[in-house]
């Protein structure tokens, strides 16, 4: 093996985000979930979607059920972190955004390109991202919470998850339930 190493550089014109991946106008849509755990995470949630602390259980069942359902798993760590266990919701977060990583790179994504809110099929993603934010934030990890809200600021321009406008972060200000999306 040489010696000689060259790292890889980025492609000409192509801007690198903070987090070290390039951002390209290309938009990756993920497919829907199957229609199974759809039902099972409606079940759950109900008619208006909206998670309660109450509901970890349930959810948890979903998830052993459904373990490739990114939105259970977004689901999962958000009750969770309404219930304030902020490091169980971390590390459901974590599941979620790593098989959203898998899942956007095998549809096309490879680290570059857009992932919007406006698409309903990557919203799971897009949550569990976000989770991942604010649980950072409520458990100290300051430079990853900092990370998450670059990323998906990158991901997303529109920013339809109003995260520019978003107050600081911390241990001391954990978001609300109508924050998390």
């Amino acid at each position: 093996m040489s010696s000689d190493y060259f790292p890889p550089r980025p492609l000409q014109g192509v801007p690198i985000a903070a987090h070290g991946h390039q951002i390209q106008a290309h938009l990756t849509v993920l497919p829907e979930e199957p229609q199974a755990a759809l039902e099972a995470l409606a079940g759950v949630l109900g008619g208006g979607g909206v998670v309660h602390s109450t509901q970890t259980e349930p959810l948890k069942a979903v998830c052993a059920t459904h373990p490739s359902c990114l939105d259970g798993w977004a689901r999962l760590g958000q009750a969770a972190y309404l219930g304030g266990d902020y490091v169980a919701a971390y590390a459901y977060s974590r599941v979620g955004y790593h098989r959203g990583l898998d899942r956007l790179r095998r549809h096309g994504w490879g680290g570059t390109g857009q992932v919007r809110w406006s698409e309903p099929t990557n919203r799971g993603f897009l949550r569990s991202l976000h989770l991942l934010m604010a649980a950072s934030a409520a458990i100290g990890e300051e430079e990853e919470c900092d990370r998450c809200r670059q990323f998906l600021l990158d991901l997303d321009p529109t920013d339809q998850l109003e995260i520019a406008a978003m107050p600081g972060l911390g241990r001391a200000n954990p978001l609300g339930r109508e924050q998390l999306p």
